[in-house]
């Protein structure tokens, strides 16, 4: 027989296993299934992953609660599948494989379970019974020896109590008489109070009212004798029905020294089964024994007892933030998802603010004081009673429970309700600062790892993408930065990322519609609400376009990721700012789906990485903007550039040496000088990287304007090596080939050259020879009275002359180097080659000869007389 159901339906994404999860233990722990919960916790896990991975369809679960254990359905939408059948069996899969697992658990878990087909879906189910309570031994102690064990009196009596729901005594057994001295017909009709004393002290009874109607309780305290003294007692408390189904406590009491009778054995952790001087916890009759590192358990545990201790419809239970300015909701029972995880209200000011955080508080009806209770508005509860955890009086979060119902509660149950507070508080602290503790370590590694990632490039676009891949999805379901060019440049949506890749472009569409958050330096996370209001509207005005229109099959595709993305964006959106040397240069925007909030760690976490996101954001700005400089300089180095010759062909081939540079130690110009002649130059400054390309500069420009003064060759480079010496101790000394062409009207090109301790020119003839076209001369930049010389060559048609710098000629391989020889040998293999096709074959040759990237610049210049068309 079914006795109660839930169900929910999960979309096909990545999160919903995590939602249909604890959508799964809710239900179960809300109906007291406790036994089963984990196993049918990691059943709904794997079918619902089959469901939204493997089949990539949404998922509907159904919990159906019978009178001996659950019964969970889990189907999918997926259209086509291959039925097996019935000789066949079913195919689990290999248990190393994730699909098919699922079939596999149920059939190591389940009591029962079975898969059944129809046209549209597929149902695994799974029955899970409850387990039976065996009969026998509960707990056993050891052998002790005689000395050891409790001491009693000769005879062992133990008072039986029982109580009514208002705590007049009903019944009082003869033990009870002998042990206080009053017959049962004095006590008959009074109060219990009337002869306790709690704890063992004359004239206090405060508690023992709220003891009483605990389902369960166990402990000390005081009755007083017909005599007047205090007799320490222990007591068992078991609230039960009579047959009328009138609630009503049973007390057993024995005297305080022979407690072993009546006391609990200590459930002591394993590791800790040795340890000296444990005792249980002061709460665990009323929350059970849940693991010391489970913040979540013990809160869900707290708020389910807390509800069912009041007969609520619903119960809350916040944390405060280490400020005790702000109440964070972490867990509830009986409310809306909305309002289950870490909403935010103000304790003493602002808007929405929790008035009753610090004191006990009954509303008899919120409708009379609406927003008193700023999570439960909307909810339709109206009675409510609060109460604070405190531990060693500062404020460590609230305990309420409500009812639909106005005026349920009076002050005897805030009175209980803090009582059991009071009992938690120091448990649950205990447990929120190891979460703390647990979070902060991951906080720090996680903060390392993307610290180096983040210093690991200068490259903008990629330092966008790390920034969002950084938080999606540890920190947030969706991510977007702003970046701001400068102080007069408004925010540009520079990234987005989501989650779930389908919606990024419909997110990237919402966020381009609406105008950008302000660019407000403040440190720290603040609400944007723009996002979620947007998504709202746009969600709203679909959902009107749909109406009457009667689409066949449901919504259409535009429809349906316009609903995704209003859904996806549809929670808190908080935006940090990227401030970097005192300048906003962007803001990183978090955003949660639908209701969800952020917790403050989370906060906390996201601030500290959006100060390092916005340091290397900015250093990697700063590394282009100074690229961009230096190419633009170094660009301004290089010849605009190669002249058209008459009947001579001129290739070129240049390549600087070190990262992002475009000109070295290495250069080349080819230019006119008057009519009919020509200026060509190939050099080398000692060194490379900036300082050689500032002595590369002055003597390409230097070399075009003596040229063009009417100086010949060796005045120009005697000029040229004037000027290098007087930069002093800027000055680099420079090899250099100078030379001027002269083509000449029968098809030959006339060249003077001056080689100033560069590598000499070679001249490849028709018949295939290489020989040398000039002598050595000292280099630039050292002597101050330098003499040069230069020498007449003259190339013939298909003769090629070719010059290039010492990157080519001492290219290595280990202890070998390519050399004069190596390159003449290789210009030998060029007979009847394009000047091009010469210089593309020496820079293959060089790049071949070793295997590590060249270390120096290089520059190779080819010029060919072209033979004359055969006719």
């Amino acid at each position: 027989m079914i006795t109660a159901r839930a169900a929910a339906t999960f979309d096909p994404v990545g999160r919903s296993i995590a939602t249909a999860r604890a959508f799964v233990r809710d239900t179960l722990q809300g109906w007291g299934y406790t036994d089963v919960v984990d196993d049918a916790v990691v059943l709904t896990s794997e079918l619902v992953t089959n469901a939204v991975v493997h089949a990539g369809t949404a998922a509907d679960v159904l919990c159906l609660r019978t009178e001996d254990g659950v019964r969970i359905e889990v189907s999918d939408h997926y259209p086509e599948r291959e039925i097996p059948l019935q000789s066949t069996g079913l195919d689990f899969g290999s248990p190393d494989r994730e699909n098919g697992r699922g079939l596999l658990l149920c059939a190591a878990l389940a009591s029962r379970w079975g898969v059944e087909y129809s046209p549209t879906h597929k149902h695994v189910w799974f029955q899970l019974n409850l387990p039976e309570r065996p009969v026998g031994i509960r707990s056993a102690g050891p052998l002790l020896p005689v000395g050891l064990l409790p001491v009693a009196d000769e005879r062992v009596r133990v008072a039986v109590v029982q109580t009514d729901s208002t705590g007049s005594i009903v019944a009082w057994n003869e033990d009870a008489a002998f042990l206080f001295g009053y017959a049962a017909d004095q006590v008959t009709g009074k109060q219990l109070t009337d002869f306790t004393a709690w704890p063992q002290t004359p004239g206090t009874n405060t508690g023992i009212v709220e003891a009483l109607q605990l389902s369960r309780w166990e402990g000390s305290y005081g009755i007083r004798g017909a005599d007047g003294r205090n007799i320490p007692v222990y007591a068992s408390h078991l609230r039960v029905r009579d047959t009328h189904g009138e609630p009503s406590t049973v007390c057993l009491l024995v005297r305080d020294y022979e407690r072993a009778v009546l006391q609990s054995p200590v459930r002591t952790p394993v590791s800790d089964a040795n340890a000296e001087g444990h005792k249980t916890d002061p709460f665990e009759i009323f929350i059970g024994s849940p693991a010391p590192d489970d913040l979540d358990g013990l809160l869900q545990r707290t708020v389910e007892r807390a509800r069912d201790m009041l007969d609520a419809d619903s119960a809350f239970l916040l944390l405060a933030t280490d400020d005790e300015t702000e109440l964070e909701v972490r867990a509830t029972t009986g409310l809306p998802f909305a309002r289950q995880r870490f909403a935010r209200v103000p304790v003493e000011a602002g808007t929405g603010r929790y008035s009753s955080a610090r004191m006990p508080a009954v509303h008899e009806d919120l409708d009379n004081v609406p927003g008193a209770v700023p999570l439960l508005g909307g909810t339709g509860m109206r009675s409510v009673v609060t109460v604070p955890l405190k531990v060693e009086g500062r404020l460590t979060g609230s305990l309420g429970v409500a009812a639909e119902a106005a005026g349920r509660y009076s002050n005897e149950e805030a009175l209980r309700l803090q009582f059991a507070a009071d009992r938690i508080a120091l448990a649950v602290e205990s447990a929120r600062l190891g979460e703390l503790e647990r979070l902060r370590r991951g906080s720090l590694s996680f903060l390392v790892e993307a610290s180096d990632l983040l210093a690991g490039t200068l490259d903008r676009d990629q330092t966008l993408a790390l920034m969002a891949q950084m938080t999606v999805p540890t920190l947030a379901t969706w991510c977007a930065v702003y970046t701001i060019a400068d102080q007069s440049s408004e925010p540009y949506l520079s990234y987005v990322l989501h989650e779930d890749e389908e919606l990024i472009d419909g997110l990237k569409a919402l966020l381009s519609k609406i105008a950008p958050p302000d660019p407000v330096p403040t440190p720290g996370a603040r609400v944007w609400a723009a996002p979620s209001e947007a998504a709202h509207q746009a969600a709203l005005r679909t959902s009107m376009r749909t109406l009457g229109l009667g689409e066949p099959g449901g919504l259409g595709s535009g429809i349906r990721a316009t609903l995704a993305t209003a859904a996806a964006v549809g929670g808190e959106t908080v935006v940090l700012p990227l401030v970097a040397r005192n300048r906003v240069i962007g803001m990183l925007t978090l955003g949660k789906p639908s209701d969800d909030h952020f917790r403050q760690e989370i906060l906390e976490l996201a601030e500290d990485l959006s100060r390092r996101a916005a340091l290397a954001l900015d250093n990697a700005r700063l590394y282009s903007e100074r690229m961009a400089i230096s190419q633009s300089l170094q660009r301004s180095l290089l010849p605009p550039g190669l002249p058209e010759v008459p009947n001579v062909e001129i290739e070129v081939i240049y390549r600087a040496a070190g990262e992002g540079n475009e000109v070295g130690g290495d250069f080349y110009d080819v230019f006119p000088i008057r009519d009919g002649a020509y200026g060509f130059a190939i050099g080398d400054v000692c060194g490379t990287g900036p300082e050689a390309a500032a002595v590369t500069g002055l003597a390409r420009h230097a070399l075009r304007l003596l040229a063009r003064e009417g100086f010949g060759g060796p005045a120009v480079l005697e000029r040229l090596n004037a000027a290098i010496l007087d930069e002093g101790a800027r000055s680099r000394f420079l090899t250099l080939l100078y030379g001027e062409l002269w083509p000449q009207e029968d098809g030959s090109a006339l060249l003077k050259v001056v080689c100033a301790g560069h590598p000499l020119p070679l001249r490849l003839r028709q018949d295939g020879s290489v020989e040398s076209a000039a002598e050595p001369q000292p280099l630039l930049g050292v002597i101050e009275d330098l003499e040069l010389y230069e020498q007449t060559v003259s190339l013939a048609p298909g003769d090629v002359l070719l010059c290039v710098t010492d990157g080519v000629t001492e290219r290595r391989e280990g202890t070998r180097m390519l050399g004069d020889d190596g390159l003449a040998d290789v210009l030998a293999t060029c007979t009847g080659f394009t000047a091009g096709a010469v210089a593309a074959r020496i820079l293959r040759a060089v790049e071949r000869f070793a295997a590590e990237p060249a270390s120096d610049d290089m520059a190779i210049l080819a010029m060919r007389v072209p033979e004359p068309p055969t006719t």
